[in-house]
């Protein structure tokens, strides 16, 4: 049985969960609402303040979606109920971030600066040097700030690009002279 799929979901105060046919589940929360059609092998129930997630057999495809389904819908309860965050940092000498209503414009070193359109239900907020990614789809919180990190990667000699608030660059010894 799957670890990650057999544990119930809790449903905190103010968030509630609806479960349409063919495993349409909508969450609504204090920060907004997400929908999501989910596999229609799976089986899901809402027992009290519990979701839970049942598979039909164990076939390899069930037990793979188990856990994901179960997954999916933790984070869109956990989305609508704190939201999430991905912090950003921009490391180099002239390297700025700006923001301007929803699009972010990134000094990266280039001979132009790079700008990007904030994606729908994605919220940006530029504070010196660290970029702040926040919303309540994790998928999309993630991706948004992967393509930015992606502009400019941090690179391994002087630690120069967008990386990561939380991530440790692996550095390497540059040329040595004789």
């Amino acid at each position: 049985m799957s670890r990650v799929g057999r544990m119930p979901i809790a449903i905190p105060d103010g968030v509630t969960v609806t479960i349409a046919e063919n495993n349409l589940v909508t969450v609504k929360g204090p920060k907004g609402t997400l929908e999501r059609v989910l596999p229609e092998e799976m089986t899901i129930k809402q027992e009290g303040a519990e979701i839970i997630v049942e598979r039909p057999n164990d076939l390899k495809r069930n037990r793979a979606l188990h856990g994901l389904t179960r997954s999916l819908i933790n984070n869109m309860v956990v989305g609508v109920h704190t939201g999430y965050q991905k912090n950003l940092e921009l490391n180099g000498v002239g390297y700025r971030a700006i923001k301007q209503g929803k699009k972010l414009t990134l000094h990266l070193g280039f001979s132009h600066p790079v700008e990007m359109e904030d994606p729908e239900g994605v919220e940006v907020e530029v504070d010196g040097n660290k970029i702040i990614v926040k919303g309540i789809d994790k998928e999309k919180v993630g991706q948004y700030a992967a393509e930015i990190r992606d502009k400019k990667r941090p690179e391994p000699y002087k630690g120069k690009g967008i990386k990561y608030a939380d991530e440790h660059i692996r550095r390497k010894v540059g040329k040595t002279g004789k």
